[in-house]
């Protein structure tokens, strides 16, 4: 078995076609077949069920598939690692981040750093920080921009900055021009929160306890802006970071004076595990921008 064949397997699978997927592969469409068939000769099982021009994974090519993706992953990385030693400069960085960071953040940090390293590339990737820190272990980004870890794992987490917590209401609500407020004057208004999974969640059922209140929850949401457009539309308030494209004509932005209400954004990364010298350089890049 050779690693050609599983590359050839593997493009197989996710074309769903023999002959598309030999022109992908700058291959013959006879030489690509051969090369499954002996390929599920060796195996001793067939990989795919036959359907007119069209081949679709059976069960026994779903396992090999499993295996074959960890397989060229590990090789990929093995070649990638090897050449960033070489030259950083050409390294290729994975970067998750929590999506609130997506608008503006994200890209200020990616375009500062690439004026200086151009040939570095990124591969990014949104989701809420428990989601983002499981992905990080199982080998899927090199670093993270999250809130603290509430992990045992060896996950290493560095400070970077706070952001405040606004109560937002829709406008017309009796907060609305309030200049501050404590967070117990909104304990009997009903409330919009992410679902319980998410950092920010914890964050809040915090100072929930803190403020020895507990809000009715009306619904628990994934995304901050569908959130923000719930509470435009009077279902709810809630209590979320300042996130861009508020419409003021539609939400109030109201801050809390006690209990103090933020959150800390910071850089994580699996201690122990390789980081390439391009990772290192923007791992260190990132620590001191936030610095200044």
């Amino acid at each position: 078995m050779e690693w050609q064949q599983l590359e050839y397997f593997q493009t197989v699978a996710r074309i769903q076609h023999m002959t598309q997927a030999a022109e992908i592969l700058s291959i013959s469409q006879p030489a690509l077949s051969r090369s499954i068939a002996k390929l599920e000769n060796e195996l001793g099982v067939p990989l795919f069920e036959r359907q007119g021009r069209s081949i679709i994974l059976n069960h026994y090519g779903q396992l090999f598939l499993k295996r074959v993706n960890r397989i060229l992953k590990e090789l990929q990385e093995g070649k990638q690692e090897l050449k960033a030693l070489l030259d950083p400069g050409y390294g290729v960085v994975s970067l998750g981040f929590l999506h609130t960071l997506g608008p503006e953040t994200i890209p200020n940090l990616i375009g500062t750093f690439r004026s200086t390293y151009p040939k570095v590339t990124f591969q990014l990737n949104q989701n809420n920080s428990s989601s983002l820190i499981k992905q990080m272990e199982l080998g899927e980004f090199d670093l993270c921009l999250i809130t603290p870890p509430d992990t045992k794992l060896q996950i290493q987490w560095i400070k970077l900055w706070s952001e405040e917590l606004f109560v937002i209401a829709p406008v017309g609500h009796p907060l609305e021009n309030r200049e501050s407020i404590v967070l117990d004057e909104i304990a009997d208004e009903p409330f919009i929160s992410v679902k319980k999974r998410n950092a920010l969640r914890q964050i809040t059922d915090q100072l929930f306890q803190e403020a020895e209140i507990n809000p009715q929850m009306v619904f628990e949401g994934e995304e901050l802006h569908t959130i923000a457009g719930l509470v435009a539309s009077g279902f709810g308030i809630s209590l979320i970071p300042d996130i861009k494209d508020l419409d003021p004509c539609k939400i109030a932005k109201i801050p809390v004076r006690w209990p103090k209400c933020e959150r800390s954004i910071g850089i994580a990364w699996v201690e122990g595990r390789y980081l390439s010298p391009s990772v290192k350089q923007f791992k260190e890049f990132v620590i001191n921008y936030f610095k200044g």
